[in-house]
């Protein structure tokens, strides 16, 4: 995984500067510590650079990045990995390629040249995200992978179009501009973006599954963005739902295994995170199974018992012969990180995970790994989550009596009682645009709405004011394909939402790229490889909840690899322990306070009003306020301070001499840089 950047100007005779770009890149070094390069093509207008983790091909003058193909008809720049590339390679070189590198990044340059765009990104598996720019054609091409695990963002300002893998790469060009968006303020404070946005105007992300063309013409650009995959459930009257089990049990094993090997695949040593659940625990044993050696297994446990999960991760381990290491936190470790974690996360978090992935993954890389083979993606396929449960017992089978709704209410309520407020809502709620366009507003995306009610009181009154009647279901709503919606069961609806929504806005970003890539660290989600993925489509809804028991499939999949304790047990909700909780977890939230949401900083920034943060705390620490209510606005409180620090960290300072810097004490600017004629 790495770092990528660059920028095209709409007058191709433009100069594309040098430092600029290496300015972008330095930045992000800590998506790439083991190289930098940049190429600038000459009276084009156009240069690319990258901050390099070399995982595949480690000869660093070899592997350098941006590639430019031996014509100079191609300039390239990628981050993440594909797999199956040696099978690739030797096909094309079988038709007449010609590599350079043993790099999987290279085979961009060859597939696209030989197959053209469209037909090029049916060959491509695995997490990426990457430019090129054909100078034959005189267009930039900007490329993510099917769920969005790989990031890369882009905007335009002043004849310019910048991109890079993380804003910060955005914010080091000197003509991008850095303010929040009204609406990025509000969804951030809320936790569910739209799709495509981010918490600043301007800046735009590459849609999961989606390619972006930029033709120049006339001294403008000319932009069209289209899908080459989507999460396509089948049409309730298409579903063919009569294979035996068995058939579905076989294919999840097969396709999983393939999966979890193709990622074990690197020429650097290979570690798995194991937390007590089952995703986790399934990839840990077919790593094990697929290797001689015992597999490095890196664990968090919390001190708090109601969310610790370390008992059943260390049964684990020691089925499977692991060498384990568990890092156990507290409130101190977490909030103690929370302003680095927002520098990186670039966006508002509603719980201290992402704080304890960020030091698991330091860990992991003072321990000399560089790759974790991830248990993240399986309750998306196999509707893990209570929300998932909860929509298929309301709206997926035939309709209930109200006794047996009652008994159900009362089984998620209980077995739930943790994430309520969170990861459940506290009340039904009925969006109108949502249930238009779902048939239900999704359980998923309830919470979050119901804290939403909160936002306007929290908003500077300006801010406020200008987003009077704004509706955040309704454009949530407008940026989701209905044709991948229409016409689907409840529950393939549900998973698509959270798919489009949660998935690559929260746990793939502030639980998963962004927070591994701080520590140079890349994590390979191994369910989230698209060929199980499309077999997932086609699970027949009673494979997924089979009565009380989510991930069914799963389960019986993976069921002699694993204790039977985990065999049993229902989903556990990984999460750090939330603030108010404990006094001493409480208290670090104060600090924090103090210093980002005191009344002088909340006028500085000019995001918050003051009166409505104080109320909020207020009700917080009211003891008849109930519980499920705490849980929600302890969330809202991790985004009160979120926001403040984003500012604190993008908005006040002047990032592009920031980056600058970085890249001056990196020594950055003598690094090779070709200039192509």
């Amino acid at each position: 995984m790495c770092g990528i950047a660059g920028y095209i100007h709409a007058d191709p005779s433009k100069p594309v500067d040098p430092e600029t770009l290496m300015a972008m890149a330095a930045i992000q070094h800590h998506r790439g510590p083991n190289g930098m390069g940049l190429q600038t093509i000459a009276d084009r207008g156009v240069g690319f650079s990258h901050a390099r983790l070399s995982i595949i091909d480690l000869n660093e003058a070899r592997g350098r990045q941006p590639f430019l193909s031996a014509d100079k008809r191609l300039l390239m720049a990628h981050n993440g990995e594909f797999y199956d590339y040696k099978r690739l390679r030797a096909d094309l070189t079988s038709r007449g390629a010609r590599f350079r590198t043993k790099s999987d990044s290279e085979l961009v340059l060859h597939l696209y040249r030989r197959y053209g765009l469209d037909e090029m990104l049916t060959h491509l598996r695995g997490e990426f995200a990457f430019a090129l720019f054909d100078s034959a054609r005189d267009r930039l091409i900007l490329v993510r992978d099917r769920f969005g695990i790989k990031p890369l963002y882009w905007c335009q300002a002043d004849g310019m179009l910048a991109f890079g893998s993380e804003i910060k790469g955005l914010f080091a060009h000197p003509e991008v501009p850095r303010r929040f968006s009204d609406a990025g303020l509000y969804h951030q404070l809320m936790q569910t973006m739209v799709p495509g946005t981010t918490a600043f105007e301007g800046i735009h992300q590459v849609q999961p599954g989606h390619v972006m063309v930029i033709e120049r013409g006339h001294g403008r650009f000319h932009i069209r963005a289209f899908k080459y995959w989507d999460m396509d459930f089948p049409l309730i009257r298409e579903r063919k739902d009569d294979q035996p089990e068995e058939y579905y049990i076989e294919g999840v094993r097969e396709r999983l295994l393939k999966g979890v090997q193709l990622r074990l695949e690197a020429d650097v040593p290979v570690a798995c995170y194991l937390s007590g659940g089952i995703d986790s625990c399934s990839i840990l044993g077919l790593a094990a199974a697929s290797q001689q050696s015992p597999v490095k297994a890196f664990t968090i446990g919390f001190d708090d018992t109601n969310y610790d999960e370390t008992a059943v991760a260390r049964e684990m381990a020691r089925s499977v012969g692991a060498d384990q290491d568990i890092m156990m936190l507290n409130a101190g470790h977490l909030y103690a990180n929370f302003v680095e974690t927002i520098w990186h996360t670039e966006r508002s978090i509603y719980n201290t995970l992402g704080v304890a992935k960020l030091l698991m993954s330091r860990r992991v890389n003072k321990a000399g790994y560089k790759v974790v083979v991830t248990g993240e993606g399986s309750d998306e396929l196999f509707a893990g989550y209570p929300a998932f449960r909860r929509d298929m017992f309301l709206h997926g089978l035939d309709p209930l009596d109200e006794a047996e709704r009652a008994v159900w209410e009362q089984m998620l309520s209980e077995s739930n009682a943790l994430v309520r407020g969170s990861m459940l809502a506290e009340n039904e709620l009925h969006d109108p645009a949502l249930d238009a366009l779902v048939g239900f507003t999704p359980s998923c995306l309830q919470p979050w709405l119901a804290s939403s009610e909160h936002v306007p009181g929290l908003l500077n009154p300006e801010r406020r004011k200008r987003l009077q009647g704004y509706e955040p279901g309704r454009t949530i709503a407008e940026a989701l394909d209905g044709s991948m919606i229409e016409d689907r069961h409840p529950l393939d609806k549900a998973q698509y939402v959270w798919i489009k929504t949660m998935l690559e806005g929260q746990i793939l970003t502030w639980g998963g790229d962004r927070v591994d890539m701080a520590n140079s660290m890349e994590s390979r989600p191994a369910f989230l490889d698209h060929h199980l993925a499309e077999f997932a489509t086609q699970l027949p809804p009673s494979m997924r909840i089979k009565g009380r028991t989510e991930k069914y499939v799963l389960r019986e999949a993976m069921r002699e690899l694993l204790p039977k304790v985990l065999y049993e047990r229902e989903k556990f909700a990984f999460m750090a322990p939330p603030a108010h909780t404990d006094p001493e977890k409480w208290k670090a939230v104060q600090n924090l306070s103090a210093k980002y949401l005191s009344d002088e900083a909340i006028h500085d920034a000019g995001l918050l009003d003051a009166q409505g943060v104080k109320a909020l705390f207020d009700r917080l620490e009211d003891p008849d306020t109930a519980i499920p209510t705490k849980v929600q606005m302890d969330a809202v409180i991790n985004h009160l301070l979120s926001v403040q620090i984003l500012h604190h960290h993008f908005i006040h300072p002047d990032v592009p001499a920031l980056a600058r810097h970085r890249a001056a004490e990196l020594k950055c600017m003598s690094a090779e840089r070709t200039i192509v004629t």
